[in-house]
């Protein structure tokens, strides 16, 4: 029997001539809308080789408070009137075509599904859905050369009928989650790149070599050499290290430039060598100077006499990541890193209580390889609790001890003490940063295991500076810190895949939903943390004001029967959902 519902899903119900958005006026929560409120335009016409799509669920996003608190100070937007030209912002978005221009109609069809991968480059331009192109915080948006031939193809990507709405939506927060492991570092120079090799004052005679990564096969195109002193010996012919790199550099026609000090006057650099133990002084300037990508690598056998100031917000953004060795193989470092979670290994989730964080502790329940211990923290917040409500019992089946606990209840040294209890004194394999906060990053170094690995995910801004002791990086234990953000149309349709294998369940991280006209609460919902899941807005419905999932009991009751154990979002409390509020 065909309802409303069904007949929504096959794109079979007319397409207005108005629809509701709300758009993002300037700077501030006030300039969301009129009054806060959506307003109502023309649905607009397309071309022959364009489409008109139906946004069908929306994820709030912290991204979009950042734009909200900037307006068109935000680095996506400088330029741009936003009073005459305003930003409709939702880049986590499932959408449905109902629209197919003339020449299109051979690739395209009404009622095909798709997700969107926001990051959106055109013609060498950064454009992203939600922020310079229409996002899903409206009933219709077209899409044109920009999403279906950008720079990177086609930035729609096919959804299977019977997958949900918000399901689909969630994949973009949870490809930047996926894709936090699976990292692919270099293992070597960066071929055609620049490399810098710096000497430490207190070098001394290390008998330095390159075991590999500069021959024929593979090789830097510029070397810069500062104070790479003569009494540095390269290999058993005892001939000074830098006599050595330039004659190897003068074989391969590598450029050799020599400076004096480290500035900022050079182009980006790939990989920057420390030889010997580097104090603060040396090592905290270079972090301006790395390119996207690049590699600090500290080749020392002396221990580091401090701790250093180390840009984390770059190797959350930019790629950036911290190795190196005793020596004197400099090549040495440069081993792979391992990005997914060990084997029955020992995970800390620092930050955890909120949604990204209950994305991390999701997937190291339902994704292989399992840790056999997960610990999920938070300094203060009651919802830390959530963990355990949502996770206990799943990670039980999975044979993990899930520990959730926070620093305020138990107090600061037993937290650490307790930390260091359930993992015997040795420390994480994996600890997973969501917490922003550098001070919370420098107390968690401590407590990586030999091999260990930290991973950055929180999104401190370029400039933020932690202190950090990085001889375990280069002193054996072989520690690394690395970081990733955002996701690439590969991690997005390698989630979509888990999503329908039913391998992750992202609707699983479902809060709280709202139609258009709970959007702005729902937006400062996000900016002030109330929710220990995602925010999915349903833009088709518009007077649904945000509603906390277990509200639904008094005020959908039909939809709140659909829940899983009273608190889980299924595909089923979304049909009931738009069943009853569909227009």
């Amino acid at each position: 029997m065909s309802d409303t519902f069904t007949s929504y899903k096959r794109a079979e119900t007319p397409i207005p001539t108005t629809h509701w958005l709300l758009p993002l006026y300037g700077q501030g929560f006030e300039s969301l809308g009129r009054d806060g409120q959506p307003v109502q335009a023309p649905v607009p016409d397309f071309g022959p080789d364009e489409l008109l799509v139906r946004h069908d669920a929306v994820g709030l996003c912290y991204s979009d408070v950042k734009v909200i608190r900037a307006g068109e100070g935000h680095p996506r937007l400088r330029g741009r009137d936003m009073r005459r030209q305003p930003v409709v912002l939702g880049h986590e978005v499932a959408l449905t075509v109902v629209g197919v221009g003339e020449n299109m109609r051979g690739q395209y069809a009404v009622g095909q599904r798709f997700i969107v991968q926001a990051d959106i480059w055109y013609k060498g331009r950064n454009l992203a859905y939600g922020y310079l192109l229409q996002g899903g915080l409206s009933q219709y948006s077209v899409v044109g050369d920009e999403v279906l031939r950008g720079d990177h193809g086609c930035y729609l990507l096919p959804v299977r009928p019977e997958t949900g709405y918000a399901e689909a939506a969630l994949t973009e927060p949870w490809a930047c989650v996926e894709a936090a492991y699976n990292i692919h570092y270099r293992q070597g120079l960066q071929p055609g790149g620049v490399a810098w090799f710096i000497g430490a004052e207190a070098a001394g005679d290390r008998g330095y070599g390159i075991g590999k990564g500069f021959d024929e096969r593979a090789h830097p195109r510029k070397v810069l050499l500062t104070h790479v002193p003569p009494a540095l010996r390269a290999g058993p012919q005892g001939e000074a290290f830098a006599a050595w790199l330039k004659e190897r550099a003068a074989a391969l026609g590598v450029e050799v430039v020599e400076r004096q000090e480290v500035s900022a006057d050079v182009e980006p650099v790939d990989d920057v060598i420390v030889l010997g133990p580097a104090g603060p002084g040396l090592i905290a300037p270079l972090w301006p100077l790395l390119a996207r990508g690049g590699i600090v690598n500290l080749v020392s056998d002396e221990p580091l006499p401090q701790p250093v100031d180390v840009d984390v917000g770059r190797l959350h953004y930019d790629h950036i990541t911290i190795v190196g060795n005793p020596g004197p193989d400099i090549a040495a470092s440069y081993t792979p890193i391992r990005s997914t979670l060990k084997p029955e290994g020992t995970v800390w989730v620092l930050g955890a209580a909120g949604p990204m964080g209950h994305m991390h502790v999701q997937r190291a329940i339902q994704m292989t390889p399992r840790p056999r211990l997960l610990v999920a923290t938070n300094l203060s917040s009651p919802r830390i609790a959530d963990v355990a409500t949502k996770y206990a019992a799943s990670a039980q089946e999975q044979g993990i001890e899930l520990v959730v606990m926070t620093e305020q209840v138990l107090g600061s040294q037993a937290f650490y003490a307790r930390l260091q209890e359930l993992t015997g004194g040795r420390g994480f394999d994996d600890i997973v940063v969501l917490a922003a906060s550098p001070q919370a990053i420098e107390a968690a170094t401590a407590y990586l295991a030999p091999g260990g690995v930290m991973n950055l995910f929180v999104g401190l801004s370029r400039g933020t500076i932690a202190r950090l002791d990085l001889n375990a990086v280069r002193n054996g234990r072989q520690v690394r810190f690395v970081g990733s953000s955002g996701s690439s149309i590969e991690d997005m349709q390698r989630m979509i895949e888990l999503a329908e294998s039913g391998i992750i369940s992202p609707a699983q991280s479902v809060a709280a939903v709202a139609g258009l006209a709970g959007a702005q609460e729902g937006l400062r919902a996000v900016s002030e943390g109330r929710f220990p899941g995602k925010i999915v807005i349903y833009p088709q419905i518009v007077g649904l004001e945000l509603t906390p999932l277990p509200e639904l009991k008094e005020k959908l009751p039909k939809v709140y029967a659909r829940l899983e154990g009273g608190h889980t979002w299924t595909n089923e409390a979304e049909a009931e959902l738009l069943r009853e509020l569909l227009a």
